[in-house]
C-alpha cells in the first residue's frame, strides 16, 4: 500500500531532467539499448512529467530515448551544435543549438541536466560522462561492427 507521505514526496517533486547518452551512428543491438535505457529510467525513479534531453537525432540512443518518451507523455529536449542539421532529427518538443562544432554543447547539456544515463557510447559520451558530477548511471552496450 503507498502511503500518503509518499504521494506527496512524489507530487512535490520537481521535474527532473534526464540526460541520455550514447551511440548514434554506430551499430547496436537496438532491443538491448532499449532495455537499458528503461533500466536507467527505472533506477533513476523517473516520472511521466520528467523531461528527457539527448542530441536531437533521430538515430541510436538518442532516438530509442525520445521513442520512450513520446511513448510515456514526457517532454524532450534536444541539445547540438549546428552539425546536427546534417542528420535526420527527432520532432522534440524544444530545440537547443549550441556552437559550430560536435562537442560545442557538451556544456551546455551537461548544465541542463539534473542526471545522466550513458549506453555505450564513443569519445564525445565518454567524456560528457566523466565531467558531469551529479547522478549518473553507465551502461555497457557493445558496438556492432
Amino acid at each position: 500500500m503507498i502511503s500518503l507521505s509518499y504521494l506527496f514526496e512524489q507530487e512535490k517533486r520537481k521535474e527532473m531532467k534526464i540526460g541520455v547518452i550514447g551511440y548514434s551512428g554506430q551499430k547496436f543491438d537496438e532491443e538491448q539499448g532499449k532495455k537499458l535505457i528503461l533500466k536507467g529510467l527505472s533506477d533513476l525513479g523517473v516520472q511521466d512529467y520528467d523531461v528527457i534531453v539527448s542530441g536531437l537525432t533521430n538515430l541510436g540512443i538518442p532516438k530509442l530515448a525520445y521513442e520512450i518518451a513520446t511513448e510515456w507523455g514526457m517532454k524532450t529536449v534536444g541539445i547540438a551544435c549546428k552539425l546536427v542539421t546534417d542528420y535526420e532529427l527527432f520532432p522534440v518538443d524544444e530545440e537547443i543549438i549550441v556552437g559550430d562544432n560536435w562537442g560545442d554543447e557538451s556544456e551546455t547539456f551537461l548544465n541542463y541536466i539534473d542526471a545522466l544515463i550513458k549506453v555505450g557510447g564513443g569519445k564525445q559520451s565518454e567524456a560528457e560522462y566523466a565531467k558531469f558530477k551529479k547522478t549518473k548511471c553507465e551502461f555497457d552496450l557493445p558496438a556492432i561492427k
